[in-house]
């Protein structure tokens, strides 16, 4: 089933639906910024126990948000899995479970 983002206030730039996809989930992600770019992130449900939330949309959103801060979306991979971040930013793990709702 697709669920749409929840409004917050990047909901206007970051939009995500997400599916479910064998053992996890698939999240097409729009992100509105200089440019318009889309990405097919995989998060698997290791990777949802690891960075401790349930709410994939969430989870999904708050990455973008997190990879914005360091990146234009131009330079954010296309597809990748999840757990991806932190080869490119090792504090990811630590921060998103901080932020974790």
């Amino acid at each position: 089933m697709d669920k749409p983002s929840s409004s917050s206030r990047s909901a206007d730039r970051i939009v995500v639906r997400v599916h479910e996809s064998g053992d996890g989930h698939v999240a097409e992600v729009r992100v509105h910024d200089q440019e318009t770019t889309t990405h097919r992130v995989r998060v698997s449900r290791i990777e949802r126990e690891r960075y401790g939330t349930e709410d994939v949309v969430d989870l999904v959103r708050r990455s973008f948000e997190f990879l914005l801060e360091r990146e234009a979306n131009g330079s954010i991979l296309r597809e990748f899995d999840l757990s991806t971040i932190e080869r490119y930013f090792p504090e990811y793990a630590r921060e998103i479970r901080r932020t974790s709702r």
